[in-house]
């Protein structure tokens, strides 16, 4: 994800070893540490007039990789405050990135409403 795009589909067969956040340099960004820094950048990112098929597959793949990964948490939710447009960052293709942001927003209305009106009952009470 972090590096250009390039055209290989095939899944690093490393597998990923997760370390667990307090064992981490906390003075590294969480990128040094995503199992995508290898070789796998081609499947995160559509190459041009893809197949619906070929697209989908391809996806499902960067999420296999994605699963093993011990920063993709940090990855999805950096990829959600960007807002990145494309590609699959911590297991979210950009579609269901927005539906994520939609419902953030949603939930976030919703507690506004809450506290507004608790707020009138407060000032009336």
């Amino acid at each position: 994800m972090l590096q250009p795009p390039h055209s290989s589909l095939q899944v690093a067969a490393v597998p990923a070893q997760r370390v667990p956040v307090r064992d981490r340099d906390q003075d590294a960004p969480w990128h040094t540490e995503a199992v995508c820094r290898r070789d796998e950048a081609g499947l995160f990112f559509a190459p041009s007039k893809e197949p619906t098929a070929a697209r989908l597959s391809r996806e499902e793949a960067a999420k296999r990789v994605c699963a093993r990964c011990p920063v993709m948490v940090e990855c999805r939710e950096h990829a959600l405050l960007q807002p990145e447009p494309y590609g699959v960052w911590g297991g979210l293709t950009a579609a269901e990135r927005r539906v994520v942001l939609a419902r953030r927003r949603r939930r976030e209305m919703e507690l506004k409403k809450t506290a507004r009106a608790q707020g009138r009952i407060a000032a009336a009470g």
